[in-house]
């Protein structure tokens, strides 16, 4: 039986996320020597487990439990941000590890569930960016270093944008070759990630290669550069997804360089070109459609969209101008000029919805680019 819960279900869920994302931003401030209230800065090693399991868990678990309609699936996105809340608190180390076991598990059935519904390399490709989630958070609770966790859960996120993006070149005409060089793509971001703990250079150098290799093709077959000749949301949201693939490019081009390296001066560079700029760029296109679908309000398009979006890119090149240690201070100033970015586009997506709830927009039809 299929039941469709509505926002009052969701919200609370949501909640748990963006709390998760407040305590991720601040601990990831800590670590690069900026004050922050105590109890973000005790969890400056969790950043990452705040950030793509809490975080980034809670909100894309939330939104396939939503499109799958069952009430089981909602058990990911619960556990997810219930593990945010215990490791903010330093409260069961073990159970909030589990937690993202667990979250990571039902989200990956429910990917199984679809592929059962509708096998097509897009469904196949989302349910391995979930498995790679699982594989992380399984390393995470075995205890082993962030280092060896990293590739998979950036592999989590990255294969789960690009999956879904690929769906969308339904609309574009066949090109047979596509298919053939995307999954070879996956297959060097998988092959890298397998490698690392043993050849963790070697591992970490095809990872990129991947990296970069997706970025590549996303470029070149995805719908979003055609769509950036059109207007208003449709444009906006191929700006966007433009805009994160040369991060995404460029994260893969340091990584084949070294940079994902423990120690390496460009490593910040290099995740956080993947974490802020191609993930988060993605989340600030994809919002005004998908957090309508997610907690029924409208979301009404303002050219003021792209204000968040020049603040994350400007911010981040700021940060990445840093990497050296003679310019660690214009590091630090671009990471809180990247949570700034963050807090703006919070506040903006927030005034659309009372936009949208104006007399105004009440009659508006609600807006389904083919992004």
């Amino acid at each position: 039986m299929i039941v469709q819960r509505g926002p009052g279900w969701r919200l609370p869920l949501l909640v748990l996320g963006m709390l998760s994302l407040v305590g991720g931003v601040l601990a990831g401030l800590a670590r690069l020597g900026i004050t922050v209230p105590e109890i973000a800065s005790s969890q400056a090693g969790n950043h990452a487990a705040l950030m793509v399991g809490a975080f980034f868990g809670t909100v894309i678990s939330l939104e396939r439990a939503v499109a799958l309609g069952r009430t089981w699936a909602y058990g990911a996105p619960a556990a997810a941000g219930l593990s945010g809340i215990l490791t903010m608190a330093a409260l069961a180390p073990v159970l909030s590890r589990g937690l993202l076991v667990a979250a990571a598990t039902v989200l990956l059935a429910g990917c199984l569930i679809v592929i059962r519904r509708q096998l097509a390399l897009y469904t196949v490709i989302l349910a391995t960016g979930a498995a790679c989630w699982l594989i992380g958070s399984l390393v995470w609770s075995a205890g082993a270093s962030v280092q060896m966790v990293v590739p998979w859960w950036l592999a989590f996120l990255v294969l789960t944008i690009a999956g879904e993006r690929l769906e969308l070149t339904r609309f574009l005409p066949a090109q047979r070759i596509a298919p053939p060089l995307f999954v070879a793509s996956v297959a060097l971001v998988l092959g890298g990630a397998l490698l690392v703990p043993w050849q963790e250079e070697a591992g970490l150098r095809i990872f990129s290669a991947g990296l970069l290799a997706l970025a590549a093709w996303l470029l070149r077959y995805d719908i979003a550069r055609h769509n950036a000749r059109q207007h208003g949301l449709v444009r906006f949201i191929a700006i966007c997804l433009l805009s994160g693939y040369f991060w995404l490019a460029l994260a893969g081009a340091m990584g084949i360089a070294g940079a994902f390296a423990p120690g390496h001066d460009l490593r910040d560079a290099a995740v956080h070109a993947v974490a802020l700029g191609f993930v988060f760029a993605m989340v600030f296109g994809h919002a005004p459609i998908i957090f309508p679908a997610v907690m029924r309000v409208k979301i009404p398009y303002h050219p003021f969209f792209h204000a968040p979006l020049l603040a994350l890119h400007g911010s981040l090149a700021l940060r990445v101008a840093g990497v050296s240690p003679e310019a660690f201070t214009l590091r630090q100033h671009g990471a809180l000029l990247n949570a700034l970015a963050l807090v703006l586009f919070i506040a903006t997506m927030l005034t659309s919805v009372v936009r949208g709830r104006s007399p105004l927009h009440a009659r508006t039809p609600p807006i389904s680019p083919k992004e």
